[in-house]
């Protein structure tokens, strides 16, 4: 027998992710939500911001010589400035242009001022969820389904 742990309450309260996630961000949402359930709302917050900023990092169009529409390499490492122009160019869903100043005030407060509270860390993960579920889980549902119904529709060979 090998006894790799043991299970304790951050087993039990966590939250599980979204589906259809990369390795990378589940990985991190993962540990955002082992801190939240121990009461480690700082590191919480900072993971949850990490999160975000490794799932919209991709979002962004290739650097083109000459091109003004691009985001500039400051947008591009600062997730307070890269949210915002994804919002303004439609590539993130206006309606959750509200509840992402959270992630940039509380995720700089939990990694800068340690000053998180519980109810933050909330607002941190109802918007992560959201949108995750919006970029990931959402579209691969849809292709799952698109694939069901193409297998379906196929000649069967007799």
């Amino acid at each position: 027998m090998s006894i790799d742990g043991y299970v304790s309450i951050k087993d039990v309260a966590a939250e599980a992710p979204p589906e259809h996630l990369p390795e990378s961000i589940d990985a991190v949402f993962r540990e955002a939500v082992t801190c939240k359930s121990v009461g480690c709302y700082n590191a919480s917050a900072t993971m949850f911001r990490l999160c975000l900023d490794l799932a919209t990092r991709d979002k962004l169009p290739p650097i083109v010589a000459g091109e003004t529409a691009v985001p500039n390499y400051k947008t591009r490492r600062d997730l307070g400035l890269r949210l915002p122009w994804l919002f303004d160019n439609n590539i993130l869903p206006e309606d959750l242009r509200d509840l992402s100043h959270a992630v940039k005030e509380d995720g700089n407060d939990g990694a800068h001022a340690g000053t998180i509270t519980a109810e933050e860390v909330d607002d941190l993960l109802d918007f992560t969820i959201t949108l995750l579920e919006r970029m990931f889980t959402e579209p691969a549902r849809v292709n799952l389904a698109r694939e069901r119904r193409e297998a379906r529709r196929k000649p069967s060979a007799s």
